[in-house]
């Protein structure tokens, strides 16, 4: 895993866990890798990812089984849009919404749209 400097990296690891449960390749009620196992892994300190897995698990994403490891919660993949969407709402959207205006476009220049004039190709 590539890590970018503008963010911390447990909170790059957790966007790893979040897209993973997202996409389904994690599903809820499974057990994921072990704060050792992940370390190793990505090759990062096993504190950072212990400090990612608090993060997760204070958001309601994941729950520990005191001896058995940590599992993905039923909820996760709600929890997780409701974040993203909080953190896109909050941070992204008024970027891109600034970036719309000093370009002079609007919402129509970057929505698919149906053309409603057939060309003559369209036709044969």
């Amino acid at each position: 895993m590539e890590f970018k400097e503008t963010q911390a990296i447990y909170l790059q690891i957790g966007d790893y866990i979040c897209e993973n449960i997202l996409t389904g390749k994690w599903i809820p009620g499974e057990r994921i890798r072990s704060i050792r196992e992940l370390g190793v892994y990505l090759e990062v300190n096993p504190n950072t990812i212990m400090r990612t897995y608090d993060f997760l698990q204070n958001q309601g994403i994941i729950y520990n089984k005191r001896g058995i490891g940590y599992y993905i919660s039923e909820e996760a993949p709600e929890k997780i849009r409701s974040y993203r969407k909080a953190i896109f709402m909050e941070h992204e959207l008024p970027q891109f919404l600034k970036n719309l205006k000093l370009l002079g476009m609007s919402i129509n220049d970057i929505l698919p749209y149906e053309n409603p004039i057939k060309t003559h190709q369209d036709q044969h």
